[in-house]
């Protein structure tokens, strides 16, 4: 067992679900070192190893740009999906027979992945994320074909305040009938928040029913800023 996946094992998923369940996030301090982080941020000045580049403002995104890694993904890419997943699927099970879906996924996430990738979902998802001044991320989604594993994972590669000003990781969380509310996650460099990729359960006064989220980040003040963002699902 690699070293990232034995930390993921020995983080505190009771309180991650808590979260989930309570406001749609959580945060897993400390995920990444110092040295993993910058590390990983380097990588996003190769030409090698992605699988496609986006300018975030010819597309009406934001303003920034990502990369998508291409398959195999680097070590310890691929290291943090495999192990993290199968805490995540226990309460992927749970919100999906909240919200009354009859899809369910599988333990593992090779099995899983075996699944997207049966339905033409191919490409892989995971990337960074580079902001400079200026730059921010609109609010959205990250969809990407039919079959979608209901929670993801940022991981913030750069320190608040040192390396970058302003550039909050923001979500609004759309409940019928009621104007949206908004929340900005309190990340530092290392820390992993993991999050709903579109909607998740709230217990009600007749039962659970389904809310609706967005994420993004706000405008960078000064700096520079990168993310990692695991997603489960490939893409069509």
């Amino acid at each position: 067992m690699t070293s990232i996946a034995a930390r993921i094992d020995r983080a505190d998923w009771g309180s991650v679900h808590t979260g989930l369940n309570a406001q749609g996030w959580a945060i897993v301090p400390g995920l990444l070192t110092d040295t993993e982080a910058d590390g990983v941020a380097d990588l996003y000045r190769s030409e090698q190893g992605f699988r496609s580049h986006i300018v975030m403002a010819r597309h009406g995104f934001g303003r920034g740009e990502y990369k998508y890694f291409s398959a195999p993904l680097p070590r310890l890419v691929q290291d943090l999906r495999t192990a993290a997943y199968p805490h995540l699927a226990p309460i992927a099970n749970q919100w999906h027979a909240r919200m009354r879906s009859d899809v369910r996924f599988p333990e593992t996430h090779g099995a899983f992945l075996d699944r997207c990738h049966r339905a033409g979902q191919t490409r892989p998802t995971p990337l960074l994320l580079q902001y400079g001044p200026e730059d921010y991320n609109c609010l959205h989604r990250d969809l990407y074909g039919e079959h979608v594993f209901p929670l993801q994972i940022a991981i913030l590669l750069d320190q608040p305040g040192a390396d970058f000003e302003g550039g909050e990781f923001v979500m609004t969380e759309q409940r019928p009938r009621m104007q949206s509310r908004a929340m900005v996650l309190p990340l530092k460099k290392g820390d992993a928040a993991v999050f709903a990729v579109s909607s998740r359960p709230m217990k009600g006064t007749r039962g659970d029913y389904q809310v609706k989220l967005n994420h993004g980040v706000s405008k960078i003040v000064a700096g520079r800023r990168r993310t990692l963002g695991i997603i489960f699902h490939d893409a069509v």
